[in-house]
């Protein structure tokens, strides 16, 4: 899984967007594969979200809402 192996450089917490604390919208469901069909993280995102660093976050953020993440009612 790429957010957690990649090491994204520190970013000041003052250059990055202002986010929710969690991408979950409560439409949990991994039925099919690996990705949250209501978030877009993977499961081992959805783990380690806690011990994830801002810039990790950052990573995981971008690449969901490019894919249309976080979605209410799919």
């Amino acid at each position: 899984m790429a957010a957690l192996q990649d090491n994204p450089p520190d970013i000041a917490p003052e250059k990055l967007p202002e986010r929710a604390d969690t991408p979950c919208v409560a439409v949990c469901s991994t039925t099919f594969d690996e990705i949250c069909r209501g978030c877009g993280r993977s499961v081992v995102e959805v783990a380690h979200w806690v011990s994830m660093t801002p810039a990790q976050k950052e990573v995981v953020w971008v690449r969901i809402l490019a894919q249309g993440y976080p979605r209410r009612n799919t």
